[in-house]
């Protein structure tokens, strides 16, 4: 007849629960805090609409520069933004004319 000669312990049976929640909790983690993941999605969706406010300013730039070339096109130049343009490239005014300066954000 065998007897036995140490107590049996318990932690045998904690091994594969510990292990699996080592496994969720880091894929868990991930699944928040990773490149693909839910963290990330809601960066992109922030990311995604502060370039588009930049999309709509450039858009409205181009839309300005785009009207004022069609003001010189073909026989349609005024006469007023061809001497704007004229004066403001060559750096010249009258003797008696006032000019005034405004800064570029003011346009």
């Amino acid at each position: 007849m065998w007897t036995r000669q140490h107590k049996q312990r318990n932690t045998g049976r904690l091994i594969i629960p510990s292990l699996c929640v080592a496994f969720l909790a880091y894929f868990g983690f991930h699944a928040y805090h990773g490149e693909f993941g839910i963290n990330s999605k809601y960066q992109l969706e922030a990311e995604t609409v502060a370039l588009q406010g930049q999309l709509d300013a450039i858009k409205a730039r181009r839309m300005e520069l785009e009207r004022r070339v069609r003001l010189m096109h073909e026989g349609s130049i005024e006469k007023d933004m061809l001497d704007e343009q004229a004066r403001k490239a060559l750096n010249l005014s009258q003797a008696d004319e006032i000019t005034i300066m405004l800064p570029a954000s003011a346009k």
